[in-house]
């Protein structure tokens, strides 16, 4: 493994600033909406936890069901403008939930359709956000271009969600709300000025497609296993974060603000990983990237003995380092190795099964925690972790494929460049 220096050219091609820049916009609208959505539900009369968990509920359902048609659809017509109009639905979305907030009127059940409409949205947007940047920066770029841009989502999120609370208590969860829909009509006009490849009229079926990118994912063995390592890792973190934390929190811990700590510090440690992952380059992406899975065990650990708040956050915040470096390091590589065409489906389909039990791990962590107790649990969840990377590092593929430099991709970006496609409209 060897740190370079980063390249500040980046943030000198124009195609790349507008990315980054429509994204870190979008994403710092929805670091308020997080807040703003549960307040301003809660805020409904007969508010109940159940309720806000059904809104909820309507937001993430879609995005895991519908993420495998947004791949399809993202590899048949232009990426760019696929997120534009996804861009432009979860504007609408937003600016009807923030509409019925400040008026007053919010049914909770066109509350729901509203939520259903924004988790279509990140269905639609997600798989194409994924294939858009090998069209925008040259192959050899791809691992700094990612790290860039998490680097930059992340501090956004963090942020949005820091800021959040304090717009709410001023101004109202409505204008909150309001300010991720106008997030993503900015988002929008700055994705809209991106000129990508048109793509050839497809006339096979959706399902022929869904075999096409599924027959791409099951190839390659390297692809699965670690995909099947994010599904049990994934689980057990989102019930450590939503549930087994903020209950140990609760009881050893000293409540909320210890928490809070806690999860700032991996907030943190995400942005620190991310600007890391930029000057990392390793000869073995995969094998590093699942190596570095092994810290998210870390918390879970420290938080079932109930260690110090230091000691948890501490460990959190190396969680969130070595996260972003997995992130940015599978991101580039599966923009390497897998072929343009089909890049979109591959990555929902990864978007898919790595989300998949997340939902299960959710649901299943209050009674289990009840159950074995919270402590036990988290042990149960440290183990998962390390089993599931121990068990992905058994792979052949896993621990000898090495960073490539993939023709198509390079030859692509030449091809948009030669095109004039770097040109604003």
């Amino acid at each position: 493994m060897t740190i370079t220096s980063g390249r500040p050219a980046m943030w000198r091609d124009q195609r790349f600033v507008l990315l980054a820049s429509a994204r870190t916009i979008s994403v710092l609208g929805n670091g308020f909406a997080r807040v703003a959505l549960a307040f301003a539900v809660l805020a409904l009369p007969g508010a109940s936890p159940g309720k806000l968990s059904l809104v909820l509920a309507c937001q993430s359902l879609p995005q895991l069901l519908f993420i495998l048609v947004g791949g399809v659809i993202a590899d048949r017509m232009s990426r760019s403008r696929l997120m534009v109009i996804a861009d432009g639905v979860g504007a609408l979305a937003y600016a009807g939930l923030a509409a019925m907030t400040l008026s007053g009127y919010a049914p909770l059940a066109l509350m729901c359709g509203l939520a259903v409409i924004a988790g279509l949205a990140n269905a639609l947007f997600a798989p194409a956000m994924d294939g858009v940047v090998p069209l925008v920066v040259p192959s050899d770029r791809l691992q700094q271009a990612n790290g860039l841009l998490r680097m930059s989502t992340n501090t956004c999120l963090f942020l949005g969600l820091a800021l959040s609370g304090v717009v709410v208590a001023w101004v109202g969860a409505g204008w909150a709300l309001a300010v991720n829909a106008v997030s993503f009509v900015v988002s929008a006009v700055l994705t809209g000025r991106l000129r990508l490849p048109t793509r050839p009229v497809k006339t096979s079926s959706v399902w022929a497609d869904l075999r096409e990118g599924w027959q791409e994912f099951t190839s390659r063995q390297w692809l699965w296993v670690v995909v099947a390592q994010c599904t049990a890792v994934v689980s057990v973190f989102s019930a450590t974060l939503g549930v087994l934390g903020p209950l140990m929190a609760q009881q050893h811990l000293g409540g909320a603000k210890s928490w809070s700590v806690i999860v700032a510090a991996q907030a943190l440690g995400a942005i620190a990983g991310a600007g890391l992952a930029v000057r990392v380059r390793v000869s073995r992406p995969i094998l590093a990237a699942v190596i570095v899975t092994f810290p998210a065990a870390l918390p879970m650990v420290f938080l079932g003995i109930s260690a110090p708040v230091w000691l948890i956050a501490a460990a959190m915040f190396c969680a969130g380092v070595a996260s972003d470096i997995f992130n940015v390091l599978w991101a580039s590589t599966l923009q390497r190795e897998i072929p343009e065409q089909v890049l979109s489906r591959v990555s929902s389909y990864d978007l898919f099964g790595s989300l998949a039990f997340a939902p299960l791990g959710l649901l299943a962590a209050g009674p289990v925690a009840q159950s074995v107790g919270s402590g036990t649990a988290l042990a149960g969840c440290a183990t998962v972790v390390v089993l599931a990377t121990v068990a992905a590092l058994a792979s052949p593929q896993v621990r000898a494929l090495r960073r490539s430099t993939s023709p198509f991709q390079a030859s692509s970006a030449a091809m948009s460049d030669q095109a004039g496609e770097e040109v604003i409209r």
